[in-house]
């Protein structure tokens, strides 16, 4: 009786929710039936060009940094009730970075492109940013736009999100979940089936494009996007699993005990798996032989260079030659001064030099002697000037008192 009451469930269930399938990939056994592209879907990328696998799409390589990749669904959606889900998963070195949007926007391929949120100019709908913003290990904020913001030259973009959680999602091993929702009552985001932020003042209109974008500075991560799953949820139906309630914007912890992720979806090979891992491994070693043998070249050219710019060998046998001159002219210089005894010479010089310092020394001294004494005025000469012209004065006021006493006196 279970059973039979259990089945129109399932069905009614199964009506209410549908995929649209031009708007998805990743809901059957694989991605593509060709490796060249998607159905309904632009790929393209900047400094390299997105792999398709037949499990994954790969917008950004592990090798080599600052490479952009985008998917654009062509067609828009129609459907003011929605349900999309999307798994992804990131991995990279220790200190890698970059970002992963998910985009709905209108004319998203035309105006967005391959740009991230911070690159972004003047779009009009709904951006999801996952990255590692502010250092925490992992966030997950929405981002709002009328089309009159321009979020490439705004200050503070990341003052403009409205709503967000913590998420450590790079090197899991594993896929992460992310559903966006919207019905006539909500708007919420949830991951790996736990509740990241909801809102009920948010309701995005229908003729928008969905896109996923990457990009990746340096040290890069590898973004791999596994399905991409639209499905419209007519009202009164859940276009997700139940998720545990929360607080809006409260982070989600314990990443490590969270429910499995059911990827079932998926259904690798195992040997496919491998073998299109060790493609891209292979990928990522042409592209290292490529560099290596373009350093190689340089590194030829230049030795070339430096041989251009070494002596020929003529310069290099005259220089020789030279200096075996200068060399045999140096030893017939040691021998002759080896073969005769200059001590007596020497000797004999500084005896010359000796004696003629202590004459020059004492005909220096007599001559200064003479010249000082000759050019000395005599004492006695100055004495005998001096007693003279004192006489002299004496004489002449004792003549001139006797005349003034002899001359007449006039009286008044």
């Amino acid at each position: 009786m279970r059973i039979l009451i259990s089945l129109p469930l399932l069905i009614a269930a199964a009506t209410a929710q549908s995929v649209i399938e031009s708007l998805s990939f990743g809901y059957g056994q694989t991605i593509s039936p060709n490796t060249d592209s998607i159905p309904g879907w632009h790929i393209g990328g900047e400094g390299h060009t997105p792999q398709i696998l037949s499990n994954k799409l790969i917008l950004t390589p592990p090798y080599p940094g600052n490479t952009r990749g985008y998917a654009w669904s062509q067609n828009p959606l129609s459907q003011p009730e929605w349900t999309v889900e999307f798994q992804f998963r990131a991995t990279g070195v220790e200190r890698g970075g970059g970002n992963l949007q998910l985009w709905y926007v209108k004319d998203g391929r035309d105006r967005i492109g391959s740009s991230s949120i911070y690159t972004a100019g003047q779009f009009d709908g709904f951006a999801l940013v996952i990255d590692t913003h502010g250092g925490r290990g992992g966030s997950i904020r929405g981002f709002l736009n009328d089309g009159k913001t321009d979020y490439k030259s705004h200050r503070s973009v990341d003052s403009l999100a409205f709503g967000h959680c913590d998420y450590a999602y790079r090197n899991l091993g594993r896929p992460s979940v992310v559903r966006v929702k919207q019905t006539n009552s909500i708007f919420e985001v949830t991951v790996d089936d736990r509740l990241c932020f909801s809102t009920n003042k948010v309701a995005l209109p229908v003729g928008n494009n969905f896109g996923l974008t990457a990009a990746t500075p340096e040290n890069p991560d590898s973004f791999e996007v596994f399905k991409f799953i639209l499905q419209s949820t007519p009202s009164g139906t859940n276009g997700a699993p139940p998720v545990q309630q929360q607080t809006n914007q409260q982070p989600i912890a314990n990443q490590q005990q969270a429910a499995p992720v059911d990827t079932s979806a998926v259904k690798p090979d195992s040997f496919s798996d491998l073998s299109n891992r060790l493609k891209s491994v292979n990928d990522a070693t042409n592209s290292i032989a490529r560099d290596i043998s373009a350093q190689l070249s340089k590194a030829e050219n230049r030795h070339v260079e430096l041989l251009q710019k070494l002596s020929t060998k003529e310069q290099v046998a005259g220089l020789d030659a030279r200096l075996q001159k200068i060399e045999q002219l140096l030893q017939n210089v040691q021998r002759d001064l080896e073969g005769k005894d200059y001590r007596n010479s020497f000797n004999q010089l500084h005896e010359t030099l000796r004696s003629s310092h202590m004459s020059l020394s004492e005909n220096l001294q007599g001559t200064l002697g003479s010249v000082i004494t000759a050019s000395t005025p005599r004492m006695g000469f100055f004495i005998g000037l001096l007693i003279a012209v004192q006489l002299l004065l004496a004489g002449s006021y004792i003549i001139y008192k006797r005349r003034r006493a002899n001359m007449p006196k006039k009286f008044l």
